[in-house]
């Protein structure tokens, strides 16, 4: 589904924060990403959907390379949803309307061609932000604002939001990093019941047992490469690289 090649990633000319990731992500996929604070990661995923633009080498989305500025890149966002560390949800919008607004905009926007009045999209929409909140439990949350909600809720209710738009691939910026321990179980549930969905998943934690149970592969980022990849069993039993052990020595 993605092929990166060669991604390099250098900010204001001077600072290099990727130096040069190949890899392949495969359709239905679920991949770890670790690695110690300022090593990369997060840049990696960034890159992944063009939020930042890489300084050289190619990412092909289903073969088409949408790191060229010629390529319309809000297309392809919609099918790679992001959610981020800190929720960003709206907080002058109902939870119902933060999940709403994209759908909106974009069914709102293509309604010539699907032939569709403005109340009509609406109507869908709303009843599929409904059916996503019953989802998590949350349907009863669908008229509060979001400074009414736990860190938990919050987050779940960003994942939900990206997954209205029907993305194809989910990326997670270390979801769980801002909440309050006792939130991250309700975060992480959600987010085993939508891998078990067979939803392709690119996911930057510090949640070592979350990455042992759900990813079919983890990679290790250090110094802006990828120092090792492999299966859960590969990465964590028998690691290869002394800097990944070192890694692991402290986190776990």
């Amino acid at each position: 589904m993605i092929e990166v090649n060669d991604l390099h990633k250098s900010f204001n000319k001077k600072i290099d924060v990727l130096k040069g990731i190949t890899t392949t992500i495969h359709d239905g996929e679920k991949i770890a990403i670790i690695g110690p604070s300022g090593s990369g990661k997060s840049t990696f995923l960034r890159c992944l959907n063009c939020l930042d633009d890489p300084t050289g080498g190619q990412i092909l989305y289903n073969g088409v390379d949408i790191a060229n500025p010629k390529v319309d890149i809000n297309f392809y966002r919609r099918k790679m949803s992001m959610v981020f560390q800190q929720f960003n949800l709206f907080n002058n919008k109902t939870v119902l309307d933060n999940i709403m607004l994209a759908p909106m905009y974009f069914g709102i926007k293509n309604r010539k061609a699907t032939g569709k009045t403005r109340q009509q999209v609406k109507t869908e929409v709303r009843q599929k932000a409904y059916s996503l909140l019953e989802k998590i439990g949350l349907a009863d949350k669908a008229d509060a604002y979001p400074s009414q909600l736990s860190g938990g809720q919050k987050q779940r209710v960003a994942i939900i939001r990206a997954l209205a738009m029907d993305p194809e691939v989910m990326l997670f910026d270390e979801p769980t990093s801002a909440l309050d321990p006792e939130m991250v179980g309700e975060v992480l549930a959600v987010m085993k019941k939508l891998a078990a969905s067979g939803m392709t998943m690119v996911i930057v934690t510090h949640e070592m047992g979350f990455a042992r149970e759900v990813a079919d592969r983890i990679m290790f980022i250090d110094d802006g490469i990828i120092m090792e990849e492999g299966t859960p069993k590969e990465i964590f039993d028998n690691p290869q690289c002394a800097r990944l052990k070192d890694f692991l020595s402290k986190v776990l």
